[in-house]
């Protein structure tokens, strides 16, 4: 498909208190209607704020608390190439997987992501069958990557490693036994909410209002009650159509849609009681030759260690938390592969996410249900987009606006995400360099740590509030820079965050 040229953005992508003041005074004080009122402010809703807004659609983003304040932030922080899908069978979401990927990794975010090896060793506890099928499938992985067009320098395919070449990658390790194994490449994003924030930017640079902390109630395809969580005040916005991206929150919007939630746990461990590894350690699941335990090394000295996939029914928790079972699991499969197991006191945190899984109205295992995305028209006039995968929300986010666009007889230019570099990625036509320099002038000793042993300087602090639209230092600790992940490490900055953001915000 022939997409139409991508237009350049007229307007900052700077999201702080004083633009969210100015939009909402615009948007309450009069009669205003707007073309699309996007719900959610996770990955999805970011996408299809920055898709409808690229179309030259008047836009409004309401999200009741913070950018990536849901599932959009506890992801294994992996750009999915769609070899899991394949193995499964589900070669169109495989196949949408391999394109997204490439789009986002030579395109749309190459600065926040990059490729990450991962290795499984060949050690005496994986099977004969799960090597042979786990090579199979990182040729498979491999044709996917060919499929899409993206370059063997960007993603090296499949090789076999020696048992020193894999020592070198995972010095962790257990070296009795190991004869050496094979090595695959995937995508890793330096971080998921850090993406969602450069996704609202860039929406933001093409005039969308991007309004956290305000939520959403009664809501039809004619608009919905917004209410502003810092005073209270409310007000109905009318819009010509109405997109609910909210994930696992999509029923309280609308009561039309059967979610049944999974819940996936990473653990967060230091980088050293592994040995600082530069690959992925891939360790199947006991008895599975389709399932895995990942080491995932990561930004700030962590690897996070995951995923379990399990059924999370009840009430949504604003965040959701690992089971006790959980921990044991990860711990000890990641372990059958260590030279020295790792136990509790080597946890120095968790977390878990919802997926927003359609219901099937089977019993089937929450890690057989398809991970497609869903798109439709509720009873209610409002379009749901629920569903699939972070690797996939510009595809979803296309599909979203384009049936808002016939449902609402909105005239449609044509999707154009396809060419729009996110702001900071080369190629945008916006300058973070320059913004980054001007914005840390605003801050006393820019270049100080936040707390001793953080890597996150203050002026990071300072760029969050100023430029990312972090109201709160919660918003800051836990989502801009993601020091909250271990607790420890968010008492010891707390305070000084606070202090930063008080006078940024001032």
């Amino acid at each position: 498909m022939t997409h139409p040229a991508a237009p350049s953005p007229q307007h900052s992508s700077l999201l702080n208190a004083q633009r969210r003041s100015s939009e909402l005074h615009e948007l309450a004080s009069g009669e205003r209607e707007v073309d699309m009122l996007v719900i959610g402010g996770g990955v999805t809703g970011a996408g299809v704020a920055l898709d409808a807004a690229s179309r030259g659609f008047s836009v409004v983003l309401a999200e009741a608390h913070d950018l990536a304040f849901g599932t959009s932030r506890w992801s294994s922080k992996l750009v999915h190439g769609g070899l899991r899908y394949l193995a499964s069978g589900d070669v169109a979401v495989a196949r949408e997987s391999a394109r997204e990927r490439h789009l986002l990794m030579t395109k749309i975010a190459p600065h926040l992501s990059h490729a990450l090896p991962q290795l499984l060793p060949h050690l005496p506890g994986v099977t004969p069958t799960q090597r042979a099928l786990t090579r199979v499938g990182f040729m498979l992985g491999d044709g996917l990557r060919r499929w899409a067009g993206t370059p063997s320098t960007l993603l090296p395919g499949p090789k076999r490693v020696t048992a020193a070449e894999a020592l070198r990658l995972a010095p962790a390790l257990r070296q009795e036994g190991l004869r050496g194994g094979v090595v695959s490449a995937d995508g890793q994003l330096e971080d998921d909410a850090k993406l969602v924030t450069a996704i609202a930017r860039t929406a933001a640079s093409y005039g969308a209002h991007i309004l956290t902390g305000m939520s959403a109630s009664d809501a039809t395809g004619a608009g919905a009650l917004l209410t502003d969580q810092q005073s209270g005040e409310s007000f109905r916005l009318r819009a010509r159509s109405v997109v609910n991206a909210t994930g696992v929150w999509a029923a309280e919007i609308d009561p039309d849609i059967q979610l049944r939630p999974s819940r996936g746990t990473h653990l967060v461990v230091s980088a050293e009681s592994l040995g600082n590894p530069s690959a992925a350690l891939t360790v199947p699941h006991p008895g599975s030759v389709s399932r895995f335990v990942f080491a995932l090394p990561q930004r700030l000295g962590r690897v996070f260690i995951g995923l379990t996939d399990e059924d999370a029914p009840g009430p949504v928790p604003d965040v959701p938390t690992a089971s006790e079972t959980e921990i044991d699991f990860l711990l000890s499969t990641v372990s059958t592969v260590l030279e020295r197991p790792l136990g509790r006191a080597d946890v120095l945190g968790t977390f878990a996410g919802l997926r927003p899984l359609i219901s099937t109205g089977a019993s089937e295992s929450t890690a057989d249900i398809s991970r497609r995305h869903h798109v439709a028209v509720s009873s209610r006039g409002v379009v749901n987009v629920l569903g699939g995968k972070l690797t996939t929300y510009r595809a979803m986010a296309e599909d979203a606006v384009d049936l808002a666009c016939r449902t609402a007889g909105l005239s449609d230019p044509g999707c154009v995400t396809t060419q729009i570099a996110l702001v900071g990625a080369p190629g945008s036509s916006l300058p973070p360099a320059e913004e980054r320099a001007l914005l840390a002038k605003a801050c006393t000793r820019p270049e100080e740590q936040i707390a001793p042993g953080i890597a996150v300087t203050r002026a990071e602090i300072a760029y969050a509030v100023r430029a990312e639209g972090a109201l709160t230092a919660a918003d800051v600790l836990d989502r801009r820079t993601r020091i909250g992940l271990v607790a420890a490490d968010r008492e010891a900055a707390f305070a000084e965050a606070s202090e930063l953001v008080a006078e940024s915000l001032r």
